[in-house]
């Protein structure tokens, strides 16, 4: 069974309200994604407050997240007021579209670990499903919103895994967004790729070619170093 908590260096995930617990790739992803001068960033689907919260520990930056879930709503809000970070920490109990609606504002960076499971069997667990199927927010509502709100040079990140980050590179071309760059996650050396780590910007280039880290070693038990380096300030093993 979970653990009811996830406890990080400078802060602690409460997790037990919420259907998506902390996982390796989500914690990869907050690790990576490029906040360098952001000045805002929102976080659509928070879940925990998980990527929020890495987001406040690595920048300056005001965050907003969005989230639907009434269970991780209140995870998020009690998980934000305890970090050191509360006050640049805001949640916005609502879905993506009613908060398009409502707000005005632009970020430099929109990220998501969005539901992207697209034509896999629903488990019947209604919170679950929520979290990891497609539904209330579709790929679509993503890049409608990000259209609107994102800056002229902002970047929109996501992780998905490898056949819906491809449906939603072809999605994307639609909405004025070219991939900048596909960081590929494999579980281990010589292991399966998982999960795509992604960045998109307004600007049109030469698909990037992709780049690879491993979580483990090929013992499948050993970080692998470019792992560690990554989150050697978040976990506490390292």
């Amino acid at each position: 069974m979970p653990n009811s908590y996830f406890q990080f260096k400078q802060f602690r995930v409460e997790q037990e309200k919420c259907a998506m617990k902390v996982c390796t790739d989500s914690c990869l992803f907050g690790a990576v994604v490029e906040l360098e001068q952001a000045q805002r960033v929102l976080d659509i689907g928070t879940g925990t407050g998980l990527l929020a919260l890495m987001a406040a520990q690595r920048s300056e930056a005001v965050i907003d997240a969005v989230e639907i879930s009434p269970e991780a709503q209140q995870q998020a809000a009690e998980n934000f007021a305890a970090s050191p970070w509360a006050n640049r920490l805001h949640l916005h109990p609502l879905s993506l579209q009613e908060f398009g609606k409502l707000s005005r504002q632009t970020y430099d960076v929109i990220l998501s670990n969005p539901p992207f499971f697209l034509g896999s069997l629903k488990s019947g667990d209604k919170a679950k499903d929520t979290a990891k199927h497609t539904g209330a927010l579709l790929f679509e509502d993503i890049l409608d919103f990000a259209s609107e709100h994102l800056t002229a040079k902002g970047k929109l990140h996501l992780l998905l895994p490898p056949a819906e980050a491809q449906h939603f590179e072809q999605l994307a071309t639609r909405f004025g967004f070219f991939p900048e760059r596909t960081l590929q996650v494999f579980t281990r050396v010589g292991g399966k790729c998982i999960r795509h780590i992604l960045t998109y910007s307004r600007s049109a280039q030469v698909a990037p070619t992709p780049s690879n880290i491993h979580i483990r070693e090929a013992d499948a038990v050993t970080y692998t170093a470019a792992f560690t380096k990554l989150l050697q300030d978040f976990y506490l093993i390292f």
